[in-house]
């Protein structure tokens, strides 16, 4: 096999080894300074012919985009209140419906109660006076079978105590007596 052979360079650096950075060699400083006039003059061209002007494109399309989205939210947000204050309004007329519904329920039934009421109080009334006729006729007859039954008794009371029978006229002035002064 052969051997790599190595070159040496030619070259030999400048004093001290090493060479000078170039944009600061002097002798190079006035072609740099075209050359950056130049550079410049394009990339400025560049930007300034395509570049930005895409980018300005850009950013107009996003602010026109920006702003038809805040006028579409805009616009959505007018009908959401819109739709809210309609949403508001049946139910606020629900609620009225509903208070007249029940005010008029409450009143129909408040006149049925009293009606009903009125019926029972009547058909009270009336076996109430006919309990009171019936009683008052009960009383008046046990009120004159009482005067018998006082008498029957009294006579019996006196046969026992003196041990004869009084006369009828006698028992009947005494139980008269007695009832006259209650």
């Amino acid at each position: 096999m052969a051997e790599p052979t190595h070159t040496t360079s030619t070259r030999h650096p400048a004093e001290g080894g090493h060479g000078a950075f170039p944009p600061f060699q002097s002798q190079t400083f006035a072609s740099q300074l075209v050359w950056l006039a130049i550079a410049f003059v394009l990339l400025y061209m560049l930007m300034a012919k395509l570049v930005l002007p895409r980018v300005g494109s850009i950013i107009e399309g996003r602010q026109k985009r920006v702003d038809d989205d805040i006028a579409e939210a805009s616009r959505l947000k007018g009908q959401s209140d819109a739709a809210v204050a309609a949403y508001e309004k049946a139910l606020a007329d629900a609620r009225v419906r509903a208070q007249a519904i029940a005010t008029e329920t409450r009143e129909r039934q408040a006149a049925e109660a009293e009606k009903r009421r009125r019926t029972l109080e009547n058909a009270l009334n009336a076996r109430l006076a006919d309990a009171e006729k019936t009683i008052a006729g009960t009383k008046q007859a046990a009120m004159s079978s009482v005067r018998g039954i006082a008498e029957d008794a009294a006579r019996a009371i006196v046969e026992r105590l003196i041990g004869e029978v009084p006369s009828e006229k006698t028992v009947a002035a005494a139980v008269a007596d007695v009832l006259k002064g209650q």
